[in-house]
């Protein structure tokens, strides 16, 4: 496999973009998630610089976007350049293992040697060369028959990303900084997450995940036989018959696929066996899980303010106050004398927190949930 320069040969990108990012609730919903939103002003949306990241290493051919059926026509027009057979529809959520393992059936009818590499549709990546050094540092791994995850250098003990413990070296040519991944750990608290990093020898788990189409479905077949059985005739399906009669396929198997998430399925008890590798990833990342998180990212209002801007700042007026505000609701947001503060204005929703409690968002969207207002949603 090509490691350097141009699309990788054999090489697919698949974008699981699925979730509905209720910890971004009023702007992100479920009928529009937030990789379908611009969230750092950067002109594209998060879906769009995940595609961008990926043409130059598997071109837009070899390109495969997994989402829900509502989000369809919205992922279609926000990328014109995907091929309608390379986009794969969920009749409903199946957590990420569901997703990946239909893409790389679809994928390894198509090509018997394809390497696949899924990527959330919703994290944040400004520097595309360094992420495309390291996916060619694990397609390279890949190749020997690894399950490989790309691990992000920490940049504190963070307490809302998992982690994945490296070990020795793996000596893969072509991908020096290959390891053994040794273990995966589910969101730690501080004081864990502190003894990681002193350590040296833990990295975010950021959900990258490269390996062969054939060795990804072994495993599968290993770990969970009758959801990959599922998946092979889906993928069948998808491929070889008409719409219509496709379907009926995905109608009668789909709400029967175990819903589990990837790390479960295979990463744990494939590292556990030692066949896991993990490359370290340099580059900034950032999953945008909370309005906290996002406060950092978009653009202020200059002038040395500390108030960050998402959407129009000419319509946002501040006095002694830091946050951020997010103004979608055709209106002027004013703001005085409050520090850390959240403020996002929609049509028919206002949020006001603080940046300590963003987390907490999540709970106000399952209030709405449970009082039925699915307009709100």
């Amino acid at each position: 496999m090509r490691t350097s320069g141009g699309p990788l040969d054999h090489f697919w990108g698949v974008v699981p973009a699925g979730g509905s990012g209720t910890r971004l609730w009023p702007l992100s919903r479920a009928g529009a998630p937030k990789f379908l939103h611009d969230l750092t002003a950067s002109g594209r949306t998060l879906v769009q610089s995940t595609w961008d990241r990926l043409v130059p290493l598997a071109s837009a051919e070899r390109l495969l976007l997994v989402t829900g059926e509502v989000h369809a026509r919205a992922v279609s027009e926000q990328l014109p350049q995907l091929e309608r057979g390379n986009l794969l529809l969920e009749p409903s959520p199946r957590d990420s293992m569901a997703a990946i393992g239909l893409a790389a059936a679809v994928v390894a009818r198509r090509d018997p040697d394809a390497v696949v590499g899924s990527f959330a549709a919703d994290h944040l990546i400004p520097d595309a060369r360094a992420f495309g050094a390291a996916v060619r540092q694990a397609a390279a791994a890949a190749q020997e028959g690894h399950v490989v995850t790309i691990g992000i250098e920490p940049t504190g003990p963070s307490t809302a990303f998992g982690y994945v413990r490296t070990g020795e070296p793996l000596g893969v040519a072509g991908a020096p900084d290959a390891a053994r991944a040794t273990g995966f750990t589910e969101k730690p608290d501080a004081a864990t997450a502190e003894q990681y990093l002193a350590t040296g020898e833990y990295r975010w788990n950021a959900g990258m995940f490269v390996a062969r189409a054939d060795v990804l479905l072994g495993h599968l077949r290993d770990q969970l036989p009758q959801l990959h059985a599922g998946l092979l005739e889906l993928a069948e399906a998808h491929e070889d018959l008409p719409a219509h009669k496709a379907a009926a396929v995905v109608e009668r198997i789909w709400p029967t696929l175990t819903k589990i998430a990837i790390d479960h399925a295979i990463a744990e008890p494939v590292a556990a066996a030692g066949g896991v590798a993990v490359v370290r990833g340099s580059f900034s990342w950032d999953d945008v899980g909370d309005w906290d998180a996002l406060a950092s990212l978009v653009p202020d209002l200059g002038s040395g303010s500390d108030v960050r801007v998402l959407g129009d700042m000419e319509s946002v007026l501040t006095q002694d106050t830091t946050g951020v505000v997010v103004p979608r609701g055709h209106r002027t947001v004013a703001v005085i004398g409050l520090s850390d503060v959240v403020v996002v204005d929609t049509e028919d929703a206002v949020l006001v927190t603080t940046r300590a409690r963003a987390q907490e968002v999540k709970q106000v969207v399952e209030a709405l949930r449970a009082k039925g207002r699915a307009d709100l949603l």
